[in-house]
């Protein structure tokens, strides 16, 4: 026979409780429908009962979500969303600290923040070592957030540049010839670290800082026989890079520099038969000091749900294709 569990929840009497559950009981409907637990909202009482661990879950879940609203964090379904996918995936996971650490403020006023426990994890490796290895699929904020971070640090004082690099590598495609100056030639390939750059920041600060030379964003074949110091140096879609040019990349960084390499292992476009440095590079860095690797998957998507579900349904296949090959 199972044992029933309950537990009460008395929310602090400053807090609005539709604050807490949402016009209508939106937010409350979510957390409902995600355990195997029966929640009873009486005045500022919350009475949750059901199975030990799932009650555990729903408790801890609400005790985060009071904890965000202590620091003045507006609850949206997106949100809870996000804090029921984290309780989930540990229950005493803590929701507050991951979806309240703010990287860095936008020019619009958008805070940008971590939004799952691996991307929380992600920040904390960039904060805390000289190189970090970023890999995961797309949509996991491996690039908008080491420029948020960027954009931190040279804010603070940290650093006195910002170095924004990718390989100018084909996705699967044969552009031929690209007319004008060599800008704009490479401006296709550079394009995704422009929109991070725009989105938090002013354009009149984006283009002064491109003309002081505080912010360079450029292809990868630019770093070779430099020395980067004091510098936050971001190599993006690090998957297309040979072993070689990987090896050149790390070996520019200079004093008080720090730098980030992001890539997807699933999506290289480099020749048949090349090996990748982001691949190669794990083998090889994966055991010293000041290096963090960090692997991000599916539930680090935070773009439409249906990418989440693109990103998971491709790797069941990669998955189940090589235990075919295996067999």
């Amino acid at each position: 026979m199972l044992t029933t569990t309950q537990v009460k929840i008395l929310v602090p009497g400053q807090h609005d409780m539709v604050r807490l559950v949402g016009a209508g009981d939106e937010l409350l409907k979510l957390v409902e429908g995600a355990f195997d637990t029966r929640i009873l909202v009486r005045g500022n009482e919350i009475v949750i009962s059901g199975g030990a661990q799932e009650t555990e879950r729903v408790s801890n879940l609400f005790q985060e979500l009071i904890s965000m609203l202590d620091q003045d964090h507006v609850l949206t379904k997106d949100s809870v969303t996000r804090s029921i996918e984290i309780v989930k995936g540990d229950a005493r996971a803590k929701p507050s600290v991951v979806l309240g650490d703010t990287v860095v403020v936008t020019h619009s006023g958008k805070p940008i923040r971590p939004k799952t426990s691996g991307q929380k994890r992600y920040v904390d490796q960039i904060r805390e070592n000289t190189i970090v290895l970023g890999v995961g699929p797309a949509g996991t904020g491996k690039t908008y957030l080491a420029v948020a971070l960027a954009i931190r640090a040279l804010k603070a004082g940290e650093v006195s540049r910002i170095v924004l690099t990718r390989p100018a590598v084909e996705a699967g495609e044969r552009l031929g010839f690209l007319p004008g100056d060599i800008s704009a030639k490479i401006n296709p390939y550079l394009r995704p670290l422009y929109d991070s750059l725009y989105e938090m920041l002013e354009p009149e600060t984006f283009h002064r800082y491109v003309e002081q030379g505080t912010v360079e964003i450029a292809p990868l074949a630019f770093m070779r026989g430099r020395t980067l110091n004091d510098s936050f140096i971001i190599l993006d879609e690090a998957q297309n890079t040979t072993p070689e040019q990987m090896k050149m990349f790390l070996t520019r960084l200079g004093f008080s520099s720090k730098a980030v390499v992001t890539g997807d292992v699933t999506q290289i476009d480099l020749p048949s038969g090349a090996r990748s440095g982001l691949i190669v590079v794990q083998e090889i860095l994966g055991k010293i000091a000041g290096v963090g690797i960090v692997n991000l998957d599916g539930r680090d998507v935070v773009r439409h749900k249906i990418v989440q579900d693109i990103v998971e349904a491709y790797q069941i296949y990669a998955e189940g294709s090589t235990a075919g090959r295996g067999g």
